[in-house]
């Protein structure tokens, strides 16, 4: 499957997939980090965040760590590599979709690449 054919990314997805872009993480460092990337716009609740788990192992985006966590019941999740693919190809469309924006209403003097 192309990795395009896999956007739109959802807020949630999107976010979750940046979080663990650099590393693994468990649940509740998830929720902490996006709220924290989006300066508290966006909060995903616990139901919401392993809805969005699930789905994200079954398209292959992510799998659980083999990291060790000290607390046992917190299972940690890293990105793959085709997930990574996504939240690239996503964020090329999000600047795509910017910049058209831009051009139109003339947002912004500066030009888009």
């Amino acid at each position: 499957m192309n990795t395009k054919d896999m956007l739109p990314l959802t807020e949630a997805f999107y976010y979750i997939l940046v979080s663990l872009y650099a590393s693994s993480s468990h649940g509740y460092g998830m929720m902490q980090d996006v709220e924290r990337m989006s300066e508290g716009r966006v909060k995903i609740g616990a139901g919401t965040l392993y809805t969005a788990l699930n789905n994200l192992m079954k398209k292959g985006l992510i799998i659980p760590s083999n990291e060790v966590e000290t607390d046992s019941r917190r299972k940690t999740y890293s990105i793959t590599p085709l997930g990574k693919q996504v939240v690239m190809a996503e964020m090329e469309r999000m600047e795509e979709l910017l910049c058209n924006g831009r051009k139109i209403t003339q947002f912004r003097e500066e030009e888009c690449t």
